[in-house]
Formats: structure tokens, sequence, C-alpha cells
């Protein structure tokens, strides 16, 4: 089953999986910045579109380098979050993007839908560098699968 290489890649507006200039639609109840902290929060029913992605989230963090909005540290979605691409949905309650290490890290009741089956467990995490993902069971949790035969 493949998981999710590219799921959350486009989540970030610096997402390699989406061309260059690819534009990003963000709606929110709410936007407020604080440009001394380099932090930008949406609140509010978020829906962040880029390309064939689309997320959803009550609030949406985004923490900037001194590069300004095109440097992003980190990106975090909390609440309800939703994954969707063409062929693949992610749930979870929240997603941490890291561009330094290249890992996305997607915890809380996480469900990862496709063609293939259904995977779940208490948390995933995604090497974007190394193209891999892991589910992780802990304190108890266990990850479990449902695979369709092709």
């Amino acid at each position: 089953m493949r998981l999710l290489p590219a799921l959350l890649l486009a989540l970030v507006l610096t997402a390699p999986a989406v061309a260059a200039g690819t534009p990003v639609q963000i709606t929110a109840d709410a936007f407020t910045i604080d440009q001394a902290a380099n932090r930008a929060t949406f609140t509010g029913g978020v829906v962040i579109t880029r390309g064939a992605m689309t997320m959803w989230a009550d609030k949406v963090l985004v923490t900037y380098g001194s590069g300004g909005q095109s440097d992003i540290d980190a990106l975090e979605a909390v609440g309800g979050v939703r994954i969707k691409t063409t062929g693949q949905e992610a749930t979870g309650s929240r997603a941490v993007f890291t561009p330094d290490n290249a890992t996305v890290r997607l915890t809380g009741d996480v469900r990862v839908v496709n063609a293939q089956g259904t995977m779940s467990g208490p948390e995933l995490t995604i090497d974007l560098a190394r193209n891999t993902s892991v589910f992780k069971g802990n304190q108890g949790g266990r990850v479990t699968g449902v695979f369709t035969p092709q």
C-alpha cells in the first residue's frame, strides 16, 4: 500500500510535489499575523488548497524564518485535520511539517484511506527526503490495516 509519499508534502507552500508558482488558496474565519514573532495563525474552518491537495483544520499556525513568508520553519495544523489528494485521504487531530528535517508527523487517531485499503494508528511520520512512511502504535495503541487484493 502506497501510504503518503506525497500527500502531506503539498501541504506547505514550498512543496516540491506541486509546481513552483502554483497558488495557495487559504480561507478561514480569522487571520492573525505577528510580524515581530514571524508567525501567522489561521483559525476557524481553515481550508488550504494547492493544486490537487486540500487540507482542512480548525487552526493552522505557520512559523516563518528570517527570510519571511517563503522561509517556513514549521507548519502546524490542529483540530479535525483532514488532507485530501487525488486518490488518497488522511485524517488526524494534528499535523506538523518541519522543513529542516523534511518530515511530516500526523497524530491523533490517524487514518489513511486509498483504493488499496485503509491504515490506522496513533501516529504517522513521513520522511519526505527518504520517501518513507512509518505508522507507530504508542501507549498501548496498535497499528491496523485492511487491504483489498487487486
